[in-house]
């Protein structure tokens, strides 16, 4: 297995049947061998620094009803919210204080935010902060919304496509949600522009290792220029509430994968990692990501954004958290950074070029 991670390193392409042996035989020791190199990559490449995102959980409504997700539309109990312009602009303000040049605008599919409000708070988010990237995470939507939205100022966009075997996809989503069309979402929003995330969940129900290596293989074509990965956890008002959480270890295995496959990709150590392990985004930072994503969102709804369970970080101010991340950081030797925090530079100089590429999607 060593062999693998061994020609992942040196090729950055593995096939799908070998992604699926390395997974399977993910262990310890094979683990401290794979992030070695992953740290040693993301040393050479950003050094010790660490990113940071701002991010804004601006609207818990949701018309979609994915069955792992606690903010669905048939969770009658979800406490249910939404930011004003005005309340997310004091979030900006708040986080461009704390040294925060990077603000992500994360909700549920809300058909209250039409495309005219959207543009109108990037706009002035934009206007505000001319020296910020602003970075969207409001899911599905048609070409021609994503080109609004990048003409008024939005950098990058967060699509995770959750599984890329269609298959897995349809035990998860409701049918009227198809892998086909979010597939469709990603070549537009690399099209039109934007620098592009996608990403999945480690362990979701019904998941294997094959499927696993088919996220791999569709990473490895695609070169996204963000990628974030997290462990499934259950929420208790889903259909999935009794399903086992994914683990910190396998999520750390697929990091390091990651970051070989995609030498110079922005990749998060996510707060689940840190939900489902106390050291979860320090391992996270060891395993080769580097950036993690403070929240900036008002206390009283923190508790009301509630995709999973147990989610931590729930209850601190904005402050609180950049802090308590900067030491967690210093505990292992990184550095938060002040910055828009752009991924290196030859992995999007070419996205043009890119789009026109044959990807599989």
């Amino acid at each position: 297995m060593r062999d693998l991670i061994d020609k992942l390193e040196k090729e950055r392409h593995l096939e799908r049947d070998e992604y699926s042996a390395l997974i399977g035989a993910a262990s310890p020791e094979l683990y401290e061998y794979l992030s070695a190199k992953a740290r040693d990559i993301r040393h050479r490449i950003y050094g010790h620094d660490v990113f940071i995102r701002g991010l804004i959980e601006f609207t818990n409504y949701c018309k979609n009803d994915c069955l792992y997700c606690g903010i669905r539309r048939s969770n009658k109990n979800a406490a249910r919210y939404r930011l004003t312009k005005e309340e997310i602009l004091s979030c900006c303000e708040n986080g461009y204080s704390l040294g925060f040049r990077t603000f992500v605008l994360q909700g549920g599919e809300d058909p209250y935010y039409t495309d005219d409000r959207i543009t109108d708070i990037v706009s002035e988010i934009k206007k505000r902060y001319p020296d910020c990237a602003v970075t969207l995470s409001i899911g599905e939507k048609s070409r021609e919304s994503y080109q609004r939205y990048f003409d008024a100022g939005a950098d990058r966009y967060l699509l995770r496509h959750e599984t890329a075997d269609a298959l897995h996809y349809s035990k998860l989503h409701p049918p009227e949600l198809t892998l086909e069309n979010r597939m469709r979402c990603l070549r537009d929003l690399r099209e039109t522009g934007y620098q592009v995330g996608c990403g999945f969940m480690v362990g979701s129900p019904y998941q294997t290792a094959e499927e696993l290596a088919q996220d791999m293989v569709f990473i490895q074509d695609f070169r996204p220029d963000m990628v974030g990965i997290g462990p499934f956890i259950p929420q208790h008002d889903t259909p999935f509430a009794e399903m086992e959480s994914g683990t910190a270890e396998l999520t750390l295995f697929m990091l390091g994968l990651i970051r070989l496959a995609l030498p110079n990709v922005l990749l998060p150590s996510t707060t689940a990692l840190g939900t489902v392990d106390p050291l979860g985004r320090e391992k996270g930072i060891l395993a080769g990501a580097n950036v993690v994503m403070p929240n900036l969102s008002p206390v009283s709804v923190r508790k009301k954004y509630l995709l999973y369970d147990n989610k931590i970080c729930t209850g601190d101010e904005a402050a609180e958290c950049r802090n308590c991340l900067q030491s967690r950081m210093k505990s292992i030797g990184y550095d938060i950074i002040v910055g828009r925090g752009d991924c290196a530079p030859d992995t999007i100089k070419n996205i043009k070029e890119r789009s026109n590429q044959n990807v599989n999607l």
